[in-house]
């Protein structure tokens, strides 16, 4: 009966939105496929539009294959992403924090909104340390708030990579747009150097993260169900791991070892990488230098300093190597869909289609739909830009507007399809046991919200930006 008299109290909004959270989550469990059979129907869809235009059966197979392994660079970073991410954030300094940071939540509402603000604001840094740390932060929380819905809290310390991580540090679009000698000479053409403060800091950028920081956090709060209704990770069966840490790693048994334990080589190779960071960041000017390799780099060196000793960093490492399984299976079908989808001309067709209809004013619009439209089916983060880029600032140039804001319709498009899209959910999946069908739910919900916000923000924003020519 008290129950029943608290749920009569609440408004009618919090109840509609915790409905529909649930209802979307309770669908995603029953009919969303594994993350590998979503990549397999991609694959299917876009072979299918390609035989549609005339491409041959052969033709396709060739263009799948050529590209299959055309991804391994990219591969590679990834699972270093997760590795790195995952070495730093369980190293006995960071769990300090982190553990720290899991004190403050009381209830299962409070905790899921709490998670994703977090979970945000280290995407701005860095969105593959913000979902090791969200997924380490997200197990400490559940241990200490009793009632709490596994699925919605997934979904929040997913939403670095739904939401504003493009619009943050690790935009590769934004700084390779930034850095002279990364610019392909025939995209150099068309753009010229599109500096930093032309796109991560102008005040339109800043205040799409504001916006859509507080929207998360907003429907997390509201969606989230009660600790009466919610789903926990012990009802669904799942028992999270506990990482492993620093301490406890034992005393050297042999003369062999010794060297394991001491700290003595991880202060050389520590302070080789330190000289190497200040020579590529004094070289290429600041934050010109923030690629995915430097960000992998930087964690792999703060992961061996944190951990201090080598036998403490290896044993960390080696529990991370396993969570890439995915990446490693599931990348080169993506790099596969990339080939048939260039083969066949599919993404000139839908470019072409786009930018026709577009006028100065609708551009960043029609930009932002298509980028997250393709983003789909090439969820390569900002990859497939040296793709778009061209036709795209191009249009730009025709049509006068801004090219650094074009940059960031494409970022903040870009992000939108990574909330149904399980290439990204990945690494999180791998750390906290959970599927893709457990995230889906509620990271549609916030699709649902986040779409028309973005796009009328692009939109909006755009206006408010001078074009300049390409310098």
């Amino acid at each position: 009966m008290n129950q029943q008299t608290k749920r009569n109290s609440e408004p009618d909004d919090l109840g509609a939105m915790q409905r529909l959270g649930a209802s979307l989550a309770d669908w995603s469990e029953k009919w969303f496929p594994d993350a590998y059979v979503f990549a397999g129907i991609a694959v299917a869809i876009v072979c299918a539009a390609a035989l549609a235009i005339g491409r041959s059966p052969t033709e396709i197979s060739v263009d799948f294959g050529k590209s299959f392994w055309n991804l391994i660079p990219f591969t590679m970073q990834m699972a270093f992403v997760v590795i790195g991410g995952y070495i730093v954030a369980v190293s006995a300094p960071v769990r300090r924090v982190i553990d720290v940071l899991a004190r403050f939540p009381k209830s299962p509402k409070v905790a899921v909104g709490y998670v994703a603000a977090l979970a945000i604001v280290a995407s701005l840094i860095s969105w593959g340390f913000s979902m090791i740390f969200a997924g380490i932060l997200m197990r400490e929380i559940s241990k200490r708030v009793s009632g709490v819905d596994y699925r919605a809290m997934g979904a929040a310390g997913y939403l670095g990579l739904g939401s504003v991580w493009a619009l943050g540090l690790s935009s590769s679009a934004a700084l390779l747009m930034a850095t002279k000698g990364s610019i392909p000479p025939a995209l150099l053409k068309v753009s010229g150097v599109i500096p930093l403060q032309q796109t991560l800091f102008t005040w339109q950028n800043l205040l799409m993260i504001g916006v859509l920081l507080v929207l998360s956090v907003w429907i997390c709060y509201v969606s989230t169900p009660t600790a009466e209704r919610a789903k926990t990770a012990e009802m669904a069966g799942i028992q999270y791991q506990e990482p492993e840490q620093s301490a406890g790693v034992g005393t050297p048994q042999t003369p062999g070892e010794k060297l394991e334990f001491s700290p003595a080589l991880t202060v050389v190779i520590v302070a080789l990488g330190i000289v190497y960071l200040w020579d590529v960041f004094s070289t290429k000017g600041g934050l010109a230098a923030l690629d995915l390799n430097t960000y992998n780099f930087m964690f792999i060196i703060a992961g061996m300093l944190l951990h201090w000793r080598p036998r403490s960093f290896l044993r960390a490492a080696a529990k991370a190597v396993p969570m890439t399984g995915g990446v490693l299976l599931q990348f080169p079908l993506y790099a596969g869909i990339f080939g048939v989808l260039i083969g066949s001309g599919l993404n000139e067709i839908l470019a072409k289609v786009f930018v026709s209809i577009s006028t100065q004013g609708t551009l960043p619009l029609i930009g932002g739909i298509y980028s997250a439209m393709l983003g789909l089916f090439l969820p390569s983060g900002g990859g497939k830009w040296v793709v778009e880029a061209p036709y795209l600032l191009e249009a730009a140039n025709q049509l006068h507007v801004n090219l650094g804001w074009m940059v960031q319709v494409y970022n903040a498009a870009e992000a939108l399809p990574n909330f149904i899209n399980p290439f990204f959910m990945l690494p999180l999946m791998g750390l906290t046991g959970v599927k893709a069908r457990d995230l889906a739910g509620y990271s549609t919900l916030q699709l649902i919200f986040h779409a028309p916000v973005v796009l009328i923000m692009l939109w909006l924003l755009g206006k408010t930006l001078p074009y300049v020519p390409p310098m």
